[in-house]
């Protein structure tokens, strides 16, 4: 483990490195902070111990320009007596941990070993989560199809590196949810994930929301204020509808993806800031390039890496999969269970789904709410316009017909609908047949009834 000692005492320096070489570690040190900081950013550091007070530069802002920096080494700061609050605020700034001096021998070993602990810890996890891949968002991005689980897997890969991502789908497919997925799958994971709809915010509040504004910046700006890019510093910043993004304010984005720096409304600083930017929109943006409605320099900046979400008319293998999630959540957000009869499961996976996988949540929510009780039935869902049919002209209950001799047998159609929903009930309980029986709103003994009948293994 490698250390660096900042301090402008040379005999308490010399000292604290004479003791830390001897408990084992590589240590350099630096009076200067300046100096420190051009090392810090040249050469690789596990940890730093700073001292809070020195002539040339407080611990603080010493901690803020190596974070801006993209220092990432555990920061332990030093305090003589008087200086506690600044100790604190460095912590509150990010500092793992301070020392009140004078400090004893065994004092400084001990906190520097925790410090040692959580950084081993910290790498482990980093480890483990890179090997779960795609199984780390498992609980966030529910699906069965083909196209889903290979879109995850691509996000998996991705997640790893700070590369930038366009996320693409029609409304309601999961694009933040599938933002979620890479940031929790990355090295960025214990930091803050932040997303902002750009279509939301009116066009003369979204440079200052998205780079924040100083003092007198302009009218009601009474104080300074950071924006989101500053916020999630670290961290992971979604832009949604990015489709929407003023073109002043395309400019100044690409600018920040290439310059890791914003400046503030009405502010001269350039800061510096280490944020991944992950990019969703509805709408094509080859066209909006192409009308001349958005830069192409920042879509080809943004277009490092595309995922698409299919609609779910087009993966309706991932129906099942959903409604049982869907089921689950409605059951513990209610108090009691909640269970869809396979007659409404099928409807549910023949229907298109305009409004994608939002309108399947939302259609099982309300079926939950006003159902009587029992197992959904297909009369307490509404679908598209309200009547029960799809716009579309679909058949009775939003369901498209079904076609070929094999499938239009209705005891192979509700054999399969009932074989798929003991399987998924089986899947969501974990194998545990007494819950899986309660999801599905049967006894158990007629649960055990159909899978010998169906069979079911």
């Amino acid at each position: 483990m490698r250390l660096l000692i900042v301090d402008d005492d040379p005999g308490l320096r010399q000292s604290l490195a004479l003791l830390l070489a001897e408990a084992g570690y590589q240590v350099v040190s630096e009076g200067d902070p300046e100096q420190a900081l051009g090392r810090a950013a040249s050469e690789i550091f596990d940890l730093i111990l700073c001292d809070v007070r020195m002539p040339k530069m407080d611990g603080v802002t010493f901690l803020r320009r190596y974070r801006a920096d993209g220092g990432q080494a555990l920061l332990i700061m030093m305090s003589a007596y008087g200086s506690e609050d600044s100790a604190l605020a460095a912590m509150r700034e990010g500092a793992y941990d301070y020392l009140h001096k004078p400090f004893r021998p065994d004092e400084v070993t001990m906190t520097v070993r925790k410090a040692e602990e959580r950084e081993k810890l910290r790498r482990e996890v980093e480890v483990l989560r890179t090997s779960l891949g795609a199984g780390a968002a498992s609980d966030l991005v529910v699906c069965e199809s083909h196209t889903m689980r290979d879109l995850l897997e691509l996000a998996s890969r991705v997640a790893r590196h700070g590369t930038t991502v366009l996320i693409t789908g029609e409304s309601g497919t999961g694009k933040e949810v599938v933002a979620r997925a890479i940031h929790r799958m990355g090295s960025r994971a214990e930091r803050s994930f932040t997303a902002i709809n750009c279509a939301a915010i009116p066009e003369h509040l979204l440079e200052s929301e998205l780079f924040g504004h100083v003092r007198g910046a302009f009218t009601g700006s009474t104080a300074d204020r950071a924006g989101l890019f500053e916020l999630a510093h670290e961290g992971t910043l979604l832009l949604d509808e990015i489709g929407d993004l003023p073109l002043d304010l395309q400019a100044k984005l690409l600018r920040v993806l290439e310059d890791s720096e914003i400046r503030r409304v009405g502010g001269r600083e350039a800061r510096k800031v280490d944020v991944r930017v992950i990019a969703a929109t509805a709408k094509p943006l080859e066209e909006a390039v192409q009308r001349g409605e958005f830069r192409a320099d920042l879509f080809y900046r943004l277009n490092v890496v595309r995922l698409h979400l299919p609609p779910l008319r087009e993966r309706p293998e991932d129906v099942p999969a959903l409604v049982t999630h869907f089921v689950r959540q409605a059951a513990t957000r209610l108090g009691h269970a909640v269970s869809i009869t396979p007659s409404a499961l099928d409807m549910l996976i023949h229907y298109s789904w305009p409004g994608n996988v939002r309108e399947l949540r939302n259609a099982v929510e309300r079926a939950a709410v006003l159902g009587t009780g029992g197992p959904l039935e297909p009369r307490d869902f509404v679908l598209g316009n309200g009547n029960g049919k799809h716009p579309g002209g679909h058949g009775a209950n939003g369901t498209v017909p079904a076609s070929g001799a094999n499938v239009l047998d209705l005891k192979t159609q509700v054999e399969a609908v009932e074989r798929l929903a003991i399987q998924k009930a089986l899947e969501a309980s974990g194998g545990n047949r007494r819950q899986a029986a309660s999801l599905l709103g049967v006894s158990l003994r007629t649960l055990f009834y159909k899978m010998r009948r169906l069979p079911v293994h």
